[in-house]
């Protein structure tokens, strides 16, 4: 079996000193349950946009619009030090 793993130029530092310190099986491991995630992602996306046609430009700034508020209302609990897991986001 073959496995293709791309990162990140960024990541690439990253990776190598937490594979030397969890391990080389223990990185790969993880490397490869992120691909198999992503790639059950990208057929679920591809399946969606047959059943429902391409996502729009406006449907595409809405949902990122949406990942940034509530990137910053969970940076707004974290330095307020809120967590009340009852209360939805």
């Amino acid at each position: 079996m073959t496995a293709e793993i791309r990162v990140r130029p960024s990541r690439r530092l990253t990776g190598r000193a937490e594979a030397a310190e969890r391990g080389l099986s223990a990185y790969v491991a993880e490397a490869l349950r992120f691909k198999r995630d992503r790639d059950r992602l990208l057929e679920l996306v591809d399946w969606l946009q047959e059943e429902h046609g391409p996502v729009t430009d406006d449907e595409r700034a809405a949902a990122f619009q949406e990942l940034e508020d509530l990137d910053a209302e969970h940076e707004q609990r974290r330095a307020t030090g809120k967590h009340n897991a009852g209360e939805a986001a």
